[in-house]
């Protein structure tokens, strides 16, 4: 049974005993079926109109409550209920009521504004968003995606992935760089990939970045780096070579040979052999670097790679801090030559300060395995020119370990990070690596 039928069910009911009462007592009272019909039919209708006019004001609340209710899913927030007497329940459900419409008015116009901000904001940077949904359709496209993808956003919207020539784009680790060509624009982009949701769907949301003027001023930086390195020391082996043989050629010219001829001969060939082995030897470590090749990723054990390296270092006390058990995806020999690097630099920078050891260990924070070399060295002085390649302050040195180590890091998605320790004299190498790195 409906509501409003119980309700007025209910109330006949508990008026009925009162009107059978009365009737039966007029039926006693007067003798005249005159008076009696009259008066017994006025009783009835008394009762039947109470309670319709009882169901009526019971149940015109509630379809005041519906209409609100209806009209705030609607969207509309126009409607208020009336609030009398603050004491009675009904009046203190139309004011929560009226609450809750204020509130959400509120974050209905909070949410037109940051939708509106962010459109405008997508509008604006020159960011490529594009969005996919799970069947690889495009639902949200920026300005900048449409001046790249040579269209305006209403013939691109609806159309695949495949379609775009994007399908490569929403698989695969990110971030990462990649060459892409369209009708907007080619070049080297960075990609990067999230999901969000969209009424409760979920969209793989694409960003690219255009890489081309930063790569090409960091292309310009770099070279003048390198040519400056390598005018220094290429200088560094000529003109010693160039001096000793004018030297030895203005000797052979002479009339006559002085006795120790060729003792001063030897010494400048053995001068000239010299500096052109170091020569060689430079050019040998700038075609290491590169030539790096591109990292074969597979399961790498933390524990058995820091123990290995650990192993290989005698010429100081090597502590070692382990942390949990950790397996990330990474190129085993590269990532072992850049530990090894790493303990290297820091053994050595341990014996040049007299130090007692060097702490070698990892940790797991968040998704990144973190590997850290700390020695008890001298310290970082001139940061500026840590990963200049080529330049070393060791005699002998070849000026490519760290900038080696660093660049296998981000061909792995990590990090190579020095830095002085706190606690102590000594500095502190921490290279980080994703844990699903290239899965």
């Amino acid at each position: 049974m409906r509501h409003d039928r119980r309700v007025l069910v209910l109330t006949a009911l508990a008026g009925l005993p009162g009107v059978a009462v009365a009737i039966w007592l007029l039926w006693q009272s007067s003798p005249d079926p005159g008076i009696r019909w009259p008066l017994a039919l006025v009783l009835v209708a008394g009762w039947l109109g109470l309670s319709i006019a009882a169901q009526i004001h019971a149940i015109r609340p509630f379809e005041t409550i519906a209409n609100m209710l209806a009209a705030l899913r609607e969207g509309d927030f126009s409607i208020r209920a009336r609030v009398g007497d603050a004491r009675d329940p009904l009046s203190l459900a139309c004011l929560e009521l009226n609450s809750l419409e204020e509130i959400l008015r509120e974050q209905r116009l909070g949410a037109v504004e940051a939708t509106e901000t962010l459109r405008k904001v997508l509008g604006e940077i020159d960011i490529v968003v594009l969005a996919f949904d799970p069947q690889g359709v495009l639902r949200i496209v920026n300005r900048a995606g449409e001046r790249l993808l040579g269209q305006p956003a209403n013939r691109l919207k609806g159309r695949t992935a495949e379609d775009l020539r994007l399908s490569d784009q929403l698989a695969g680790a990110t971030p990462r760089t990649v060459e892409i060509s369209f009708p907007g624009g080619s070049g080297r982009w960075e990609l990067r990939r999230s999901v969000v949701r969209q009424e409760g769907f979920p969209l793989s949301l694409i960003a690219l970045s255009d890489l081309s003027r930063a790569l090409h001023e960091e292309e310009r930086k770099a070279w003048k780096r390198i040519i400056r390195v390598l005018s220094h020391e290429i200088n560094n082996s000529l003109t010693p070579i160039k001096s000793i043989s004018g030297s030895l050629r203005r000797l052979l010219r002479r009339s006559s040979l002085p006795a120790d001829i060729e003792d001063d001969v030897e010494r400048g060939l053995g001068v000239i052999s010299s500096r052109a082995e170091i020569l060689g030897r430079f050019m040998a470590s700038y075609a290491k670097l590169a030539r790096l090749p591109a990292p074969r990723l597979a399961p790498v054990s933390v524990d058995s790679l820091v123990r290995m390296v650990a192993d290989l270092e005698t010429r100081v006390p090597v502590e070692l801090v382990p942390g949990p058990a950790a397996t990330c995806s990474a190129d085993a020999d590269q990532l072992q030559q850049a530990l090894i690097n790493l303990v290297r630099n820091a053994a050595e920078a341990t014996l040049e300060a007299e130090g007692e050891r060097i702490r070698f260990g990892w940790d797991v924070r968040a998704d990144r395995v973190e590997v850290l070399v700390e020695d008890e060295g001298p310290g970082l002085g001139d940061t500026g020119n840590l990963f200049v390649p080529f330049f070393t302050t060791k005699s002998g040195g070849s000026g490519i370990g760290l900038v080696l180590s660093r660049q296998i890091a981000e061909s792995h998605g990590g990090t190579l990070l020095l830095e002085n320790r706190e606690d102590r004299r000594g500095a502190r190498a921490r290279i980080a690596i994703p844990v699903g790195s290239g899965e």
